[in-house]
C-alpha cells in the first residue's frame, strides 16, 4: 500500500507543474494578440478603425486613387506611403486623412510620380 501512495504523489505533482506551466503559457500568449507594440487591444482596435475611415474618405474622393495609396496607423500616427500622379493628390489625400476622428498626426511619404 506505501507503493501506490508513493507513486501517486510524484503523478499529482507532475500534473501540478503541467497545469501550471500550461497556464502560464496561456497567459504569455494572450499578451502578444495585440500585435507592433500597442498598448491595448482597445488602441489596435482604434487604429484599424482609423485606418479604415481613411481608406473609405480615399475612395469617395474622386482626386485620390486609393488603389496607389497605402495607409497605416500606430497610436494615432497615420503613415501615407506610395503613388500619386500629382501633387495635388498627395495634399488631398494628407488633408482627407486629417479629417478623420482620431488622427493625432499624419506622416506623409507619398512619391509624386514623375
Amino acid at each position: 500500500m506505501n507503493t501506490t501512495i508513493l507513486n501517486a504523489r510524484p503523478r499529482t505533482s507532475r500534473l501540478t507543474w503541467a497545469a501550471a506551466l500550461t497556464s502560464i503559457v496561456l497567459m504569455a500568449a494572450s499578451g502578444c494578440a495585440v500585435t507592433r507594440d500597442q498598448q491595448s487591444v482597445g488602441a489596435y482596435v482604434d487604429d484599424t478603425a482609423i485606418t479604415t475611415a481613411v481608406k473609405a474618405r480615399f475612395v469617395e474622393n474622386k482626386l485620390v486613387n486609393a488603389v496607389s495609396i497605402s495607409v497605416e496607423t500606430l497610436n494615432g500616427t497615420v503613415m501615407l506611403s506610395g503613388f500619386a500622379k500629382d501633387a495635388t493628390e498627395r495634399s488631398t489625400a494628407e488633408s482627407l486623412t486629417w479629417k478623420v476622428n482620431g488622427v493625432r498626426s499624419v506622416k506623409n511619404e507619398i512619391a509624386v510620380r514623375p
